[in-house]
């Protein structure tokens, strides 16, 4: 069971658990994050959804998820990176770019709050030392590759604002 805190638009805890599954009450709001990683050639890190996953199974995407109770927003996005490729990040790489409230997303209800964080990372990526099963592979783009794969509906459509923020 994956318990969250939730947040009114001010990103002030209200003081009410959440678990996952469950509708998020009106007003209230969850913390979601989305982890870039550039290395030094300007690529950034995709992974290709696993193929048992509920939604999106097998399209590309940068890694995130939801911010656990009781952690902030770039733990969450460090924790989100080690579990879904492996990959240990320290709080010093990471840089808020983007944060907004998200009510809706393509008519549907979303209720939450996503910070997107950007991370400078050039060593490897060994997916076997991922702590889960998400992630069915991981590959280096550039962005008209990320374009590309937007273009042929091959990336997960709500990471669209990533030509927004890949010049930071």
């Amino acid at each position: 069971m994956e318990v969250w805190d939730l947040y009114n638009e001010y990103r002030a805890l209200v003081g009410r658990d959440h678990i996952r599954g469950e509708e998020i009450p009106q007003g209230c709001y969850h913390l979601v994050v989305h982890a870039w990683i550039r290395n030094r050639k300007g690529e950034y890190l995709m992974a290709q959804r696993s193929a048992d996953r509920r939604d999106f199974p097998l399209m590309w995407e940068c890694v995130g998820g939801s911010v656990l109770k009781g952690e902030d927003s770039l733990a969450g996005a460090i924790r989100e990176v080690q579990e879904e490729v492996g990959i240990h990040l320290s709080r010093e790489q990471g840089k808020l770019v983007r944060s907004v409230v998200r009510e809706e997303v393509n008519g549907v209800p979303f209720r939450d709050i996503l910070d997107v964080w950007l991370f400078e990372f050039d060593g490897p990526v060994i997916l076997e030392r991922a702590t889960t099963q998400e992630v069915a592979q991981t590959a280096w783009m550039t962005k008209e590759q990320i374009q590309a794969y937007l273009g042929n509906g091959k990336l997960v459509q709500t990471l669209s604002y990533f030509f927004e923020i890949a010049g930071e």
